[in-house]
Order: C-alpha cells, then structure tokens, then sequence
C-alpha cells in the first residue's frame, strides 16, 4: 500500500484545524462535444505537431471561463495525461514571451514541469488537479499577452537552417555570440537531426552562464528536459527554440560576448578555475566540516570567495556532496533571511542547477555548474540585499521546540497550523519531530496537499517541487535542517484556499 494511501499519510481535516485534503473526483458528465477548430494559422505563428496542434487550438480559442470544464469533458472521453501535459506546454511556448525578463508571464511557461512533478508525486484522487491549476495559469498569461505585443511564436526562418552537419557548431557559435537569428535556425536544425543528450549537453552549459532573469535560464533548460522526457521528443523543436531565445535575453544591454558584463564575469572565471579541480575530485569522502566552513562563506562572502573555496575543498578530497549541501542550506538560509521571491529563487535555481549536474555528461560542464551554484548564491544575497534588510540568522538559530499534540497526525497538523502562524516555530517543531525518529514522508506528503488546495502562484509550486524533491539531494546530516528551512515558503493549514479550486471541483465533479 502507497503512501498516500493509508489515513495517516493522506492527513484529513481534523477539528484543531490540522491538514486539509482534497476528495477524489469524477469526470464532468453531460456537456455537448467540444472539438478543435482547424482553421488555418496565422502566417507569423508557428505550426506544431498535426498529433498536437487541434489540442493546442482548443486551449487557445476556448473562454478561459470555460476551458476547465472543456477538457474535462475531453478527459472523459480519452484524452490522456501526456496529452493534456503536452499542450499545456506548448500553448504557453506559443503564446507567452521570454521577454522582457524570463519569468513573470513566462511562468506560465516554467511551472508546467513543477505541475507535473506535483501530479507525479499525488495520489490518484489529486493527480489532475495541479495540471488543471496550470491550465488555467496558462490561459491568464496567453490573455495578458493578447492585451499587451499580441506576440506568437514565429515560424523558423528556413532559408537560415543549416545542413544537419553543421547545426552543432552553429549553435555553439551563434549562443558565444548571442547571435539569436542564428541561434533560432541552427536549434531548429539540431531538433530535427539529433537526439536530447546530444542538444542539452550544449544547454546545460550556456544556461547557466548569467545571472539574468535570478536563475530562471537554468530552470527552463531543466524544466524543458524534464518535461521532453515526458510529452516525447517530437515536441522539441518549438520548445527548444523557446528555451534558446529565453537563454539569449539580455534585457537591452550590450552584446554580452563584445562587453564586461557583472552577470557574466562568474562563468568566464570559472571557465579557468574549472581546470584546477583534481580529475578524481567525485571520489571525494563527505565532510560535514567542510559543508559548515563553505556555508560561513556563502552567508558573506564574494562569489570568488565561495568558488575559490569550493576549489580547495574539492582538491583536498571533499565530495562535491558535500559542496551541494553547503548551496542547499545556503539557499534555504536566505529565504529565512529574507522570506520572499529571491529568496525561493535560491532554491528553485539551486534545484535546476542540480539536476543539469547529474544529468551531464560532460566533466566539464558538471564542474562549471557546481562553481556557477556557489557563484549563484552570493548575487541572489546581494540582490536581496537591495530589496530590504537581510536578518541576521543561521540554520543554528532554529532552535528544536517540543509539539504539544501526541499522535503522528497531530503533531504533523500542529506544525503546519504553526507555518501559518509562526515559521520559526514551525521549523524548530519540524526539527524536534525529525529528532525524535519521525519520519519526513507524511511532512512532504503534507506539504504537497496543502499546495494543491492553497497554492495561489506559479512560484506555490515551482518552490514546493523543488524543496520537497531536493530534500532527498541533500546528504543525511543536513536533510533535517534543509526541510525545516523549507516551511519559509510553504503553504499552512490557516493560509486562505484557493478559490480556482472550488472551480476545478465544479468542472470535474460527477452529476
């Protein structure tokens, strides 16, 4: 029996105001057919897939008021999840620009990984829900793009795409000079004539080699593998040439490869430092010493500060694990810090960061993204920094608190109730629980229901998949801590529900 599936995992509603769960559903019966108009697209609008476009359509043209209760319908009568996923998607790389920033509208985008992470991780009963959240989310951002540039993803420019033996190295070229018309043709060309591992070994790389847009770059390229692996290669081309025009954004300054740019200095020096590290550096031993030592820098020192010590820890025979838990809790730190959006951002890049780490295969590549992590963490800091006071505090500073309730799902209903009243608290509870040999599944599985009935943001569910996934990244002696940092962005019992969800439940509710 799963997880989810034994009462005191999926945590009901209990009068002391414990964990709110979402009941099962059944599909809308009796609405009239909806099918996809097939009407010919606009000439500056890029065709996708026959097997995908009527359903792309039919997100597009149908009411937002009415979207929810349309798919539903078409759920019913066979839609399939990777499908729905599929669409969702590419409706939002159609529709929603990477420009000016990539993030804002662009969510709409970026979190339709972290909704399918969340249904992966659900329930039956739930499995629908968030990919239903992001439909909706989805359909906002295409609306507010209409309102403002009306813009489309283009069709590629044919006469540009080069031969399938050159695509490679034009794209290689065409990010050095963030040449995007060049970039746009050779990614369209390496999408139809090469394989994933091939094309995200060069986008691992240049995703995260700036500071712009606070990590969002990093987190499309993961969220697009991710996402790919799941909907199937034949989509790749228009989210791929998605990703590479996110990743050239540089918000009107010069040509970065023509200029000395702050966001672009980190990479070009670790490019350097990347050579020093010993070849052996992965057989490395686990050092929480080293972690502590690593921390201390990444609270108030420089970028070069922390990517020159992550250097000497490496080439002293520390795991780059050990590297990783510093920029975890590092990252959790500061959202204590300063609870709010570059704070969660930390996290979100750290978690993308990770995985482009573990999918490479390219040591090179894989040394650059764990310096480019601790280079990452002293520029959130400093862009905090800017936003407000930084409070002054510590992982140390969460002190273990005893919980007043007995049973496992009151003491797991006490601490989220405290998530809405007092997150220190809530963390020091979290603390004492995991000391005391609670274990951490029915906290995340907590966690996770309570972002689904709660949840209000895209950054709701890019967080919470990221820390609630990361948390098994994280090595044994720091995975207490880094959870408890976590409740600084959580949903609570008390946080008011989403509305959108009575919605849903009308739309897939039984007659």
């Amino acid at each position: 029996m799963s997880d989810f599936e034994t009462r005191r995992q999926i945590l009901k509603v209990t009068a002391g105001g414990a964990l709110a769960g979402i009941g099962g559903y059944a599909f809308l019966r009796g609405l009239p057919p909806v099918s996809a108009a097939e009407t010919k697209l606009a000439a500056k609008q890029v065709r996708l897939s026959p097997s995908i476009e009527p359903l792309v359509q039919l997100i597009e043209k149908t009411p937002r008021n009415a979207l929810l209760e349309t798919i539903a319908l078409r759920i019913r009568k066979g839609l399939s999840y990777r499908q729905t996923l599929a669409a969702l998607l590419l409706t939002g790389v159609r529709n929603v620009q990477p420009r000016p920033a990539v993030g804002f509208k662009f969510h709409a985008v970026l979190v339709v990984n972290s909704a399918h992470l969340a249904s992966l991780s659900s329930p039956d009963s739930d499995r629908w829900l968030p990919i239903f959240w992001a439909l909706d989310y989805c359909k906002s951002k295409q609306l507010e793009e209409e309102r403002t540039s009306g813009w489309k993803l283009p069709p590629v420019d044919e006469k540009s795409v080069p031969p399938a033996s050159r695509a490679k190295k034009a794209l290689i070229d065409a990010l050095e000079k963030w040449d995007e018309q060049a970039a746009d043709a050779a990614t369209a060309s390496l999408a139809r004539s090469a394989g994933s591992n091939e094309i995200f070994e060069i986008l691992f790389r240049y995703g995260s080699r700036d500071f712009r847009s606070i990590g969002h770059k990093a987190i499309f390229v993961a969220n697009s593998r991710r996402t790919l692996s799941c909907i199937g290669w034949q989509h790749a081309e228009p989210v791929l040439r998605s990703l590479v025009y996110a990743m050239l954004n540089h918000r009107g300054e010069p040509n970065p490869a023509k200029s000395d740019l702050t966001p672009d200095r980190p990479f070009r020096r670790n490019l350097e430092l990347a050579g020093k590290i010993r070849k052996d550096y992965r057989d490395g031993k686990l050092n929480a010493s080293a972690t502590r030592d690593l921390l201390s820098t990444l609270r108030t020192g420089s970028s070069n500060d922390a990517c020159d010590l992550a250097v000497k820890l490496l080439n002293s025979g520390v795991s780059p694990q050990s590297v990783w838990d510093a920029v975890f809790v590092g990252s959790g730190e500061l959202l204590m810090r300063q609870p709010g959006i570059i704070g969660l951002h930390t996290l979100t890049t750290a978690n993308a960061m990770h995985h482009a780490y573990s999918a490479t295969g390219d040591d090179t590549t894989r040394r650059l993204l764990l310096l480019q992590s601790c280079a990452f963490l002293p520029m959130f800091r400093a862009t905090a920094s800017r936003r407000g006071r930084i409070k002054d505090l510590s992982v140390k500073d969460i002190k273990s608190t005893p919980l007043d309730q007995k049973t496992g799902d009151e003491k797991i209903g006490e601490i989220f109730a405290d998530v809405s009243r007092d997150r220190m608290k809530a963390a020091g509870k979290i603390r004492r629980y995991l000391a005391d040999g609670g274990s951490a599944r029915p906290i995340i599985n907590a966690a996770r229901r309570l972002i689904f009935s709660k949840g209000r943001d895209a950054h709701d569910y890019k967080f919470s998949s990221a820390v609630l996934e990361d948390y098994y990244n994280v090595s044994g002696e720091f995975r207490d801590e880094f959870l408890a940092l976590s409740v600084f962005n959580l949903k609570g019992s008390g946080h008011r529900d989403n509305p959108l969800v009575k919605q849903i439940r009308s739309a897939l509710k039984s007659k």
